[in-house]
């Protein structure tokens, strides 16, 4: 067995040319991922996902039938997906072939042999900060998928020989990067500081500079031309500009509603800081280019970028933190295991770093609660039961309510649940009869009379009540359905039934 287990492990050393310890690495992550297909429905935005995803799968146009405020890419990977134990399996694999990607790119930014520990650094760190539950690692989100894509892009132009080819490939990548989330379109303009710093600028050196940016933004523009033809097509166009791109701007400064009605330059002035401590910082490497080496420099203009980008919304998600995680790593490598003068230079932009997370207020999330409790699953020590109710105190209620749905409707009924559970939905893969999915959407982009209307087009079989309704929504609910059921405090109200008598006539 041992042998066999070695000579499967030389076969893939040699095959990809991986050291044993990342091997082990590798190895280890699936170990610690395991916990995370075990997880019930319980996170909001992993259900909003799927849920979107099996709008796809029914042939709902995304954005017009159905809407949420990302760009498809991850939608797309949810309904490939199709429940939740797959999503998980789908980001596991995907992070074994980032962290796979992410190694080679520590050799060529770390190349020289005595770094050979400060990479084995970089992946370790690397690894912690995108699978524990610390900055919420066990999670399908958007940032652990569009950092794949990225350091693919990186790693294609910091190879050898970079031609025009690779680095329009390489603007694909961060395009594909930007479709799951559009704050990944910061680390573009990295390559582009990155190779006026390390060029002297010449008249030759400056026009081969704008010639590689040309390549870049079109290899860029490419995929999100082609996505605008298909929602153009499909007849959603002018949905998707808003809903994927334009809304987004509501979250610049989102969590700090008081200033909404203030003028522009007083509303957005953390927001303009932000931006010119991100010119500074980049003046300030041109300035010193001479003296600084390539990795440090690169690493330097990669972390501000990022935490510019994830500080767009001010909002304490921990997950917005992973997109840093990759400079993050290097630098930390540089501090703990590096052999050059960057060691005293890497605290300045690490400072930087922790700043954001005390300032902003991050959440974060204790990793050994997370394996303890699962742990005592594993051995029969906790009840499925009330293992799935460790997630939530309402997570249980939604398992009971999305049963009764699966029993007493047909896969292809609709279903409307008041108030945020997209849980339900994606636990009883049924569609709402409107496009919003989770509670507060309606409440951000619809008025409960429009909300009425459409209800009385597409009339739902059955309307789930988790908190009262507004008086409009209560009078249209009790005029045409008739209460069946009361789960854990839940309403389960069904059309009444003359009106399901007419709609089998119909």
């Amino acid at each position: 067995m041992i042998s066999s287990l070695k000579h499967i492990i030389g076969i893939v050393n040699k095959q990809f040319h991986t050291p044993f310890w990342l091997f082990a690495l590798l190895l280890l992550v699936l170990i610690f991922r395991i916990p995370t297909f075990f997880e019930p429905y319980s996170y909001g935005d992993e259900t909003i996902y799927l849920t979107l995803g099996q709008g796809i799968k029914n042939g709902v146009p995304l954005y017009k039938g159905l809407h949420d405020n990302k760009p498809p890419l991850l939608y797309l990977t949810a309904a490939l997906a199709g429940n939740l134990f797959w999503f998980k399996a789908i980001l596991a694999i995907s992070q074994i072939i980032g962290i796979y990607l992410f190694w080679k790119l520590t050799r060529l930014l770390l190349p020289r042999p005595k770094n050979k520990s400060a990479r084995k650094v970089a992946t370790i760190i690397f690894v912690l900060l995108t699978t524990l539950p610390f900055l919420e690692g066990n999670i399908a989100n958007a940032e652990l998928f569009m950092i794949i894509p990225t350091i693919a892009a990186f790693l294609l132009l910091l190879g050898k020989d970079v031609s025009f080819r690779k680095i329009f490939l390489a603007g694909m990548f961060f395009s594909f990067a930007s479709l799951y989330k559009i704050p990944a379109a910061f680390e573009l303009p990295v390559i582009i500081v990155y190779w006026i710093l390390t060029s002297k600028l010449t008249r030759v050196d400056i026009l081969n500079i704008i010639k590689k940016t040309c390549v870049l933004f079109l290899g860029f523009s490419l995929p999100l031309a082609f996505t605008f033809i298909w929602y153009f097509l499909q007849g959603a166009f002018k949905e998707y500009l808003i809903a994927a791109f334009l809304q987004n701007f509501g979250y610049l400064s989102s969590w700090r509603p008081a200033v909404t009605k203030e003028p522009f330059i007083v509303k957005n002035a953390p927001l303009l800081i932000r931006a010119g401590v991100l010119v500074f910082i980049n003046l300030l490497l041109v300035i010193k280019r001479k003296s600084l080496s390539k990795e440090f420099m690169l690493s330097v203009i990669w972390i501000s970028c990022t935490l510019f980008a994830v500080t767009l919304s001010e909002r304490p998600y921990p997950h917005y933190l992973i997109q840093s995680i990759p400079s993050l790593s290097i630098l930390l490598a540089i501090l703990f295991a590096g052999v050059t003068f960057d060691q005293v230079l890497v605290i300045i932009p690490l400072t930087l770093f922790s700043i954001i997370p005390v300032y902003y207020k991050y959440w974060h999330y204790r990793s050994s609660a997370y394996y303890s409790r699962f742990i005592n699953f594993a051995i029969g020590k906790t009840s499925k039961d009330d293992y799935i109710a460790s997630f939530g105190s309402e997570v249980i209620r939604n398992y009971k309510i999305s049963e009764f749905i699966r029993t007493t409707t047909k896969p292809e009924d609709k279903v409307f649940v008041w108030e945020d559970s997209a849980q339900i939905y994606a636990l009883s893969k049924r569609l709402p009869p409107v496009k919003y999915v989770a509670g507060y959407h309606i409440k951000d982009f619809y008025s409960t009379t429009d909300l009425v209307l459409d209800l009385k087009r597409n009339m739902p079989k059955q309307i789930i009540i988790l908190s009262k309704p507004p008086d409009d929504l209560t009078r249209f609910i009790k005029a045409n359905y008739f209460v069946i059921d009361n789960i854990d405090g839940a309403e389960i109200w069904s059309l009444t039934k003359q009106e399901i008598r007419a709609m089998f006539a119909r």
